[in-house]
């Protein structure tokens, strides 16, 4: 751990800049540089104490100037609309796409790489600014008003024509169903929020709420598929949270059961996945490192966040709503289209007075978790994910060079930034569960792509990438996923809060291997597509393949007017 390398730009300069700092302070005799600098930053320090050659102050001077050259030429290609973390965003992302390259010379390694790329990086659409004529008998594009037609008339996906009402959808929230007031006839309080017959079984698998690896599976199945109400009442009680917002436990439960009844039957993204990442932000708030960490309002609007955000998710993905033209696209203008929905769809439900399970916060409360709920549900669009990430290691990076605790947080950035990429750590913490979970969320998020691959085939829509199910390759897909997005993610959660991360990132590592074993082997090769090391093969013709993760390390840049060199002219190389 005391070993990592400075690798994001801004710290980068820091660093140098500490050291141009301490050679001049030891040129001039002022104050010897005795401070130590953090393990592989760029530059180097004289730390002796006795006076210099004419050739070492010689040498010291010259390469103190270099350094500070190399600063400010660094300072001054910054653009002023970019932060810091956008070049390490950059940085990160043209060290992804270098990674991918060599790893889509495979026709499944290419569409994998395809999937992670139009995932998890945030890309530009490219705009075509040329006015074109469609070619007679051909059918506009979907969503498009049909030239010299009825004013109103436009292209559905399948090349059909439809009446467009403006008024659809469009003065309105959609998704938002009538509360059923579950509660109204219930005389005592169900000890953990939900009527079943199977209390004591799942007061059980509850007293691993807790714990890191708690099987949601056995909550939904034993709190008649309600784990969400289940999670979220529980949590609530033992965080004494009803008590510090004044919050009535009729009306937190007639919250969740209508949140619950919000979350549709889709196999993946549906109330079980949300009691999933809510009782992972739980946990991860638990940490030792972020003890006292955060107010309780932060914990309460974390939380909330975990619970609500897919709610009313349809079991496809953003961009195949932006490609049919959904009325969802259109209302949010193609940004962050399902998270958007899911927060408006959650804030409206609790403008009924017997969902409000807030009304006792004052105005100041109420506006500061709004504001932090839809900050952090925004950072479950996993397009932002390179961007999270580089803004958390940014940080990281740069309070280690300035020697100051990586937990003071003192801003509202700073926090923000922190309870982002946790629930985004939580929304990727499949693959850091124990291995029969995790097993069990590939299966449900494959077979809801394949649903949208099914949907995409009927409607002669391009399939995305791990959509089509004769094609896709499920083993192949984790371990790519682990190695390019998860592993980097966790990675640098760890560091924040080390070492109370370390047990996650180990099992994360193991299922990542058990994934690589099971890698078919190709028909016209002896060995898997991810080659394993042949003398760990096993019996079944299966190995422990070398490990190909995506490293966050110091590398040479491509040509990029914005990017930061990754090395100070006076930097070793390790």
């Amino acid at each position: 751990h005391g070993e990592d390398q400075i690798v994001t730009p801004f710290a980068q300069i820091l660093a140098s800049l500490r050291s141009v700092l301490n050679n001049i302070k030891h040129l001039t005799k002022d104050v010897p540089p005795t401070m130590k600098q953090p393990s592989g930053s760029p530059g180097s320090i004289i730390a002796s104490t006795q006076s210099l050659s004419e050739e070492e102050y010689s040498q010291l001077a010259s390469s103190t100037v270099k350094e500070l050259e190399w600063c400010l030429e660094q300072l001054e290609t910054i653009q002023s609309h970019r932060s810091v973390g956008d070049m390490a965003s950059s940085k990160f992302k043209r060290m992804l796409n270098k990674e991918l390259s060599h790893f889509s010379e495979s026709k499944s390694g290419s569409q994998i790489s395809e999937y992670i790329c139009n995932t998890f990086l945030d890309k530009v659409q490219d705009v075509d600014v040329q006015v074109m004529r469609p070619e007679e008998g051909s059918a506009p594009p979907a969503g498009v008003p049909v030239p010299g037609g009825t004013p109103g008339v436009v292209a559905t996906p399948g090349g059909k024509l439809r009446q467009h009402r403006p008024s659809d959808a469009m003065s309105q929230i959609t998704g938002i169903r009538r509360s059923l007031c579950h509660t109204n006839s219930l005389t005592t309080l169900p000890k953990y929020g939900v009527e079943t017959a199977r209390e004591q079984e799942l007061g059980l698998v509850l007293q691993d709420l807790d714990r890191w690896g708690c099987n949601i599976f056995k909550v939904a199945e034993y709190s008649n598929g309600k784990p969400l109400t289940a999670v979220m009442y529980t949590i609530f009680k033992d965080r004494d949270l009803l008590k510090t917002f004044d919050i009535s436990s009729k009306k937190l439960l007639t919250f969740l059961l209508t949140l619950e009844d919000h979350y549709l039957k889709v196999p993946y993204h549906n109330s079980s996945h949300a009691a999933d990442v809510a009782q992972s932000i739980h946990v991860l708030l638990l940490s030792p490192a972020l003890d006292t960490v955060f107010t309780d309002l932060e914990i309460l609007a974390a939380l909330f966040a975990g619970a609500i955000h897919d709610v009313d998710h349809p079991g496809v993905t953003n961009q195949y709503l932006i490609n049919t033209s959904s009325e969802l696209a259109i209302m949010y203008n193609d940004e962050s289209v399902l998270e958007n929905h899911s927060l408006a769809v959650s804030f409206k439900l609790l403008q009924d007075e017997s969902c409000n399970i807030f009304e006792s916060l004052n105005k100041k409360q109420r506006l500061t978790l709004r504001k932090m709920v839809i900050d952090m549900v925004l950072a479950t669009d996993m397009s932002k994910h390179m961007s999270l990430l580089a803004d958390l290691k940014t940080m990281v990076e740069t309070k280690k060079v300035a020697g100051s605790g990586v937990l003071l947080l003192d801003n509202y950035t700073e926090r923000i930034q922190v309870l982002q990429n946790m629930i985004h750590c939580a929304d990727l913490s499949n693959p850091t569960k124990p291995l029969d979970l995790y097993r069990n969320w590939v299966d449900l998020v494959m077979s809801e792509f394949f649903m949208q691959g099914d949907k995409e085939r009927q409607e002669n829509l391009d399939i995305s990438p791990m959509c089509d199910r004769h094609t896709a390759t499920i083993e192949k897909t984790q371990v790519g996923f682990i190695d390019y997005i998860a592993h980097p993610l966790w990675e640098t959660w760890a560091d924040l809060v080390h070492p109370d991360a370390q047990e996650i990132l180990d099992r994360l590592e193991e299922n990542r291997d058990w994934y690589q074993n099971m890698i078919p082997i190709s028909p016209t090769s002896s060995v898997p597509d991810i080659a394993p090391d042949s003398a760990d093969a096993d019996d079944d013709g299966k190995g422990s393949g070398d490990k190909i993760k995506f490293q966050i390390t110091i590398e040479e840049p491509e040509d990029d007017d914005n990017c930061i060199r990754e090395e100070s002219p006076t930097s070793s190389d390790g």
